[in-house]
């Protein structure tokens, strides 16, 4: 019998076992910077994750302007990210999902047994309600969230943190987040890196 870790691996996706626990961290990466590493390599450790996978996605839904080509980016996140326990993949493109939730629904067909944590900056918090489907997200996946420079209070005060605010964890109990039930979420702050996509395009370093 062929397990699903290894049709996973045939058909270009990366790779993990029923009781792992792989964080997801989405996003356009338009470009990718020293920033995202940052916040994967503290998720890796605060929340305890065997893995972390970027899903470079082939365009936000959230975002009338499109972002540079795929293959483009996915080049440019392999070059900055590079850690034995990260992978970088176009899994929403092979899936031909557009949106977190039919993603999710996806991966958890294919990977049985793993657990996901769903990863993302404080300022996503703030406007997760907007989401499709953010309570059902809410609901299916653990959540963790990493602080960006500005973006506490909003994230704090966001509709989604009030709603579930009795599945919160404290910054302290951040490891515990991988064998939580959802719903869970925790917000850790951490020393952020002062980069962001939107100031490389300005600057003119990264042109689509």
């Amino acid at each position: 019998m062929v397990s699903n870790t290894v049709i996973a691996g045939r058909c270009g996706l990366p790779q993990a076992r029923a009781g792992q626990v792989v964080g997801l961290l989405g996003g356009s990466f338009d470009p990718p910077h020293q920033g995202h590493v940052h916040i994967t390599k503290a998720a890796l450790r605060r929340f305890a994750l065997d893995r972390v996978w970027w899903l470079v996605s082939p365009g936000n839904p959230l975002k009338p302007e499109g972002p540079a080509a795929l293959e483009r980016r996915m080049a440019a996140a392999r070059a900055v990210m590079r850690h034995p326990k990260v992978s970088v993949s176009d899994i929403e493109a092979r899936l031909s999902t557009r949106f977190t939730a039919e993603t999710l629904q996806g991966l958890f067909k294919i990977y049985p047994g793993v657990r996901f944590v769903w990863l993302m900056g404080a300022d996503n918090l703030a406007s997760f309600h907007e989401w499709q489907q953010w309570e059902w997200i809410m609901r299916n996946v653990s959540i963790g969230v990493l602080a960006r420079p500005g973006d506490r209070l909003a994230a704090r005060c966001s509709k989604a943190a009030a709603r579930y605010r009795n599945a919160m964890l404290r910054g302290r109990d951040s490891s515990l987040l991988s064998s939580s039930r959802p719903p869970s979420w925790c917000f850790v702050n951490v020393p952020m890196v002062n980069v962001s996509s939107s100031d490389i395009r300005a600057r003119g370093d990264w042109v689509r």
